[in-house]
């Protein structure tokens, strides 16, 4: 088990936070919202991303404007169903996405969800923190590394541990004070 890829890894998980973060509204328009969406392209699940331009004109509208005009009521049925809470406009040549302000309760909620996405992957910090230390352990075990190499690796890995989750926990709070401002 080398310390790079231990390090690797974690770099990932916090990086997969931010992207979980970037999909969940603050009241200021951001085309990372529909991220998750999944429109039904001829029968294949396909990002909404992949077919359509989404811009934000101004800090209350998204603006999407398809490849192919036939797929405009897709895009839209996928937007309504989707768990983004906002009602597409379809003008026929473009789909307008108007972002109203949060309500407090509104707010909460999204609060609770970054929350949960934190939660999430502070654990999969952990749980890889667990497979480096089992690694270790094993390597010691089999006395291909000494013990005082062993706690040396060991305490190696709580430290990016906690640097990690440090990471997560910054970004949630970054997280929250942009939900909660109004």
């Amino acid at each position: 088990m080398k310390l790079a890829d231990v390090e690797s890894t974690m770099q990932k998980t916090v990086e997969a936070t931010q992207r979980d973060f970037n999909t969940i509204r603050t009241g200021r328009a951001n085309a990372s919202i529909l991220d998750k969406v999944m429109v039904e392209y001829y029968g294949t699940p396909t990002p909404l991303k992949s077919l359509a331009n989404i811009s934000t004109p101004d800090a209350t509208t998204i603006l999407i404007q398809t490849y192919d005009k036939g797929s405009l009521n897709l895009i839209a049925k996928a937007i309504s169903l989707s768990d983004v809470g906002m009602t597409p406009n379809n003008d026929g040549s473009v789909i307008r996405l108007n972002i109203q302000p949060l309500t407090s309760d509104r707010r909460k909620e999204f609060v609770k969800l970054a929350d949960k996405y934190a939660e999430n992957n502070r654990v999969a910090i952990r749980n890889i923190r667990r497979d480096a230390l089992d690694s270790i352990r094993k390597q010691e075990k089999a006395s291909e590394i000494s013990e005082d190499e062993s706690r040396d690796l060991q305490d190696k890995v709580q430290k990016l541990t906690d640097k990690y989750i440090a990471k997560i926990n910054d970004l949630l709070a970054d997280k929250e004070k942009d939900i909660t401002t109004v």
